[in-house]
């Protein structure tokens, strides 16, 4: 039987959304190197942009506990206002949801800080809604490594998707031959792909390398 969680993301049929990238919460993960983290969601960012897919900024608490959204994150969409929320799960808050359903789609791409919390509840209730959701494992993070792994096992049990920022990435291009993204994918790569994008740099110095 066809089910939609079959296709493949585009740009076309999907909204990327940040939760809560931001100090106060960062502060709090243990479950992976947290620079590492912000540099995937920071890519992850870029890859919205890139494509020109939808993408949502969320804050908890900015002004008054949590601290204002990563920089290099803000940076990627500096017009764009991250909607401020007090609740936990942003799912709650109705300026959130209203600019979910403004993308028009039903394919959620999400990373968040803690994702025991503010990735598994939105995502759960989303699900709940009608949304598939798409969790992007490696641009969040938890409190422990248990956390964040029994956090990713029970959306997954809930009819999530896990995935990562590069698998997204590679996903939304898909052909190397789509030339007029080849470039800013090339470099979001050469820029936060590790030993991948390490790897770009050699082939194109040293070679001449092109997909």
């Amino acid at each position: 039987m066809f089910n939609g969680k079959t296709d493949l993301l585009t740009a076309d049929n999907s909204a990327i959304i940040l939760v809560d990238h931001q100090p106060q919460m960062l502060f709090g993960v243990q479950s992976a190197d947290r620079q590492t983290i912000i540099s995937n969601t920071v890519a992850l960012a870029k890859t919205a942009k890139v494509f020109n897919a939808p993408i949502i900024l969320t804050t908890v608490a900015a002004e008054s506990f949590s601290g204002p959204i990563h920089p290099h994150i803000q940076d990627v969409f500096p017009h764009q206002k991250p909607i401020d929320r007090t609740n936990m799960n942003s799912w709650e808050d109705e300026n959130f949801v209203s600019a979910v359903k403004k993308t028009g789609r039903k394919k959620l791409v999400m990373a968040a800080l803690w994702t025991e919390v503010c990735l598994a509840f939105p995502t759960v209730s989303a699900i709940k809604d009608g949304y598939e959701v798409y969790i992007v494992t490696d641009a969040s993070g938890g409190t422990t490594t248990e956390a964040h792994d029994i956090a990713v096992q029970r959306m997954i049990q809930a009819g999530a998707i896990p995935v990562t920022w590069m698998s997204v990435l590679l996903e939304y291009q898909r052909d190397w031959a789509h030339q007029e993204t080849y470039d800013a994918v090339m470099e979001i790569a050469m820029q936060h792909g590790g030993a991948y994008g390490a790897g770009i740099v050699y082939a194109q110095t040293m070679f001449g390398g092109h997909e």
